[in-house]
């Protein structure tokens, strides 16, 4: 079986027509045996259903898409698993263990879901609410021209000669004590990504966008370049006695902030006391300065 998952950053991309990319699960005796980030060439939504019925896609999982869109999709004999969210690994994980169900057709504003319920890694259905979440859109606000569901012109975030070409590098990534948190060396595979499309994080596309095959280069990268800020609204208390089983759990634990539909959403447990525990549901290097070395091994014009 085969899993694509709309992909940005590690995360599950919320705009299906949109995507710029997909990361394409193999599945075998309900677990992972390998994956790869595929480029979705500039496919609207139409022609992304083909594109993933090319790649032997039976799975499809996503954030929003409209309702043509939808119908292409389950047209191409694959199943369609809508209105996920976060890291696009720990979405698949969830789905293999049955934990996900579709919106279906969800391009639109969602009212009333004003909450999140959790769960344990070992699925024992431990629940909470969070007061005061914001509303799901299928679009960014705020970004210049928004992002949607379908059509509109492809607009690449960095400027350079590599700018939405297909691009093969291998890289190692460092926090600033010089620890590694990555390395394709360590894989013996490069990654390939379209360059500028918006998969990657902004600092590494912009590294990419100027450099010659062959080139390496070591940047160092603001969190506004990497994974953007700790955002402190992403930080969820709840009582444990309104939350069975939290008793259980530990600072340093992971667990799933879920929406009501079942949304996985990744949290850290960062504070307990007797009364109360404490999530943290930002992505785990936000806020983090990274560093990087960056060999372009290989170009493709598109």
């Amino acid at each position: 079986m085969k899993i694509a998952v709309t992909y940005e950053n590690g995360e599950v991309f919320q705009h299906f027509g949109h995507t710029e990319a997909f990361k394409l699960y193999e599945v075998g005796d309900g677990k992972v045996l390998k994956s790869e980030v595929i480029s979705a060439g500039g496919a609207g939504c139409g022609a992304l259903a083909g594109f993933l019925a090319g790649l032997g896609a039976d799975v499809l999982l996503c954030g929003g898409i409209g309702g043509g869109a939808m119908n292409h999709v389950q047209s191409a004999g694959i199943e369609l698993i809508s209105g996920v969210q976060g890291d696009a690994d720990a979405a698949v994980e969830a789905y293999l263990r049955g934990e996900l169900l579709s919106e279906g057709a969800n391009c639109s504003h969602h009212e009333g879901e004003e909450g999140h319920h959790c769960h344990d890694d070992g699925g024992e259905g431990h629940h909470c609410h969070h007061e005061g979440e914001e509303d799901h859109h299928c679009h960014h606000d705020g970004e210049e021209g928004g992002h949607h569901c379908c059509g509109g012109e492809k607009n690449f975030t960095v400027e350079g000669k590599n700018a939405g070409k297909t691009c093969r590098v291998h890289y190692r990534g460092t926090f600033n004590d010089g620890s590694q948190f990555d390395s394709s060396y360590d894989r013996n595979e490069p990654l390939e990504f379209v360059c500028g499309a918006g998969s990657m994080i902004k600092g590494f596309d912009a590294a990419v966008a100027g450099m010659e095959v062959g080139e390496i280069v070591d940047v160092h990268l603001t969190p506004e370049e990497a994974y953007g800020p700790k955002n402190p609204n992403a930080i969820l208390t709840a009582e444990i006695a309104d939350l069975p089983g939290s008793e259980t759990l530990s600072v340093g634990d992971r667990i799933y902030l879920s929406a009501p539909n079942g949304q996985p959403i990744p949290a850290l447990v960062i504070e307990k006391d007797e009364k109360s525990i404490t999530f943290d549901a930002n992505h785990e290097m936000a806020g983090r300065e990274l560093n990087f070395r960056i060999e372009l091994v290989g170009v493709d014009e598109k």
